[in-house]
C-alpha cells in the first residue's frame, strides 16, 4: 500500500538575513544557526534554545511521567544519552544545506543529460509525534552550468532529514535548495518512506509506504522526461 502526494512550490531561499543576524549576535552557542523548517528568508531568524542541563532535566521529567524512576541504575545516564543522541539525530539544524552545493564542476565535456541518484537512504523524525520515518530518496537533475559532486546531493537530503519534518515539507525544501543554488534546467525528486507514527501507534498499519514527488523545469514541462525518471527509479526492483 502506498500513499502518493504530489508537491510543488517555487519559493526561493536566502541566507543573507541569517548571516547578518549571526554576526550581530554575540551569544550564538544557544541559537539555531540555520532555518528550522522552510528554507526561505523568513525562516533564517535565530531562535534561543534551552541549555543542555535543561534538556536533560526535561528527559528526566518525561521518564517520571511515563511511570519510571530516572534515578534507577538502568536510567540514571539516559537523559545524557538522549541529549547526545538528539545532537546527532537533529544535526540538520546546525547545517547550512547550501554549502555542499557551492562547488560546481564546469568541465564535464559538454554533458547535458540527466544525472540521477537512486536509493539515497535517510532517517528523519515526524514533527507531529517525534518518532522516526525512514526511507529512500531518488533525485535527478538536468545540468545547466555544470555539475556538483554526487555526494553533495545526498548531503542536502540528509541535512533536511535530520530535522523535525513532514515528508511533504522535506520534499519541497530539498527541491528549493537545489533550484536556488544550482539553477539546473530541471529537477525531479521522489521520496518514499515508512512512518513509525503510523506503524507503531494510531492506526498501527505496518509496511505502508508514503510517496511524495516534485518536478521542476524540463521535468515539469515534459511528460516523457518524467516517465524516463520514473522508469529509471523503478529499474532493478
Amino acid at each position: 500500500m502506498a500513499i502518493v502526494v504530489d508537491t510543488s512550490d517555487t519559493a526561493s531561499a536566502s541566507k543573507s538575513e541569517h548571516e547578518t543576524a549571526l554576526k550581530n549576535n554575540k551569544n550564538t552557542e544557544n541559537l539555531h544557526p540555520f532555518p528550522r523548517a522552510e528554507n526561505t528568508a523568513e525562516d533564517w531568524a535565530l531562535t534561543e534554545r534551552p541549555s543542555r542541563e535543561e534538556a536533560e532535566e526535561a528527559v528526566r521529567t518525561l521518564i517520571k511521567w511515563i511511570g519510571d524512576d530516572p534515578e534507577r541504575e538502568g536510567l540514571i545516564d539516559t537523559p545524557r544519552r538522549v541529549v547526545n543522541a538528539y545532537e546527532d539525530l537533529y544535526k540538520g539544524y546546525r547545517e547550512d544545506p547550501t554549502v555542499p552545493l557551492e562547488r560546481v564542476f564546469e568541465e564535464v565535456n559538454g554533458y547535458k543529460d540527466m544525472v540521477l541518484l537512486r536509493d539515497v537512504e535517510f532517517y528523519s523524525a515526524c514533527e507531529h509525534h517525534m518518532v522516526p520515518f525512514v526511507g529512500k530518496a531518488h533525485i535527478a537533475y538536468y545540468p545547466a552550468n555544470g555539475v556538483v559532486g554526487l555526494s553533495k546531493l545526498a548531503r542536502v537530503i540528509d541535512t533536511f532529514a535530520r530535522r523535525l519534518q513532514t515528508q511533504e515539507s522535506m520534499t519541497s525544501q530539498i527541491i528549493k535548495t537545489i533550484e536556488t543554488s544550482l539553477a539546473p534546467r530541471g529537477i525531479a525528486l521522489m521520496i518514499e518512506a515508512e512512518h513509525m507514527c503510523m506503524s507503531m501507534r494510531g492506526v498501527q498499519k505496518r509496511g505502508v509506504s508514503t510517496v511524495t514527488t516534485c518536478f521542476t523545469g524540463v521535468f515539469e514541462d515534459d511528460a516523457d522526461k518524467q516517465e524516463r525518471f520514473m522508469r529509471l527509479v523503478g529499474e532493478r526492483r
